[in-house]
């Protein structure tokens, strides 16, 4: 396939996307306060980050690896959505 017959696909900046993989610390405090209808805050998170939450050596957060420990932790007694 020529390039001008290749599917256009969105310039990446132009649209960026978050990656639930890898979400930076204050992305990931607006996403969960939009899904939660709780609002959640960066400060929140540094501090369950603080108290153990697993983070990539970036220092964002893997979203299914944050909602596993969370869970872990109120099952535990430790942290609640909105401390």
């Amino acid at each position: 396939m020529t390039p001008e017959h290749a599917p256009s696909t969105p310039d990446s900046r132009a649209n960026p996307r978050l990656d639930p993989a890898a979400i930076p610390v204050s992305d990931a405090a607006k996403v969960l306060s939009r899904a939660g209808g709780v609002a959640v805050t960066k400060e929140q998170l540094a501090a369950d980050i603080d108290a153990g939450a697993p983070t990539n050596r970036d220092g964002s957060l893997h979203l299914l690896h944050y909602a596993a420990w969370l869970v872990r932790e109120m099952a535990t007694g430790g942290a609640t959505i909105g401390d």
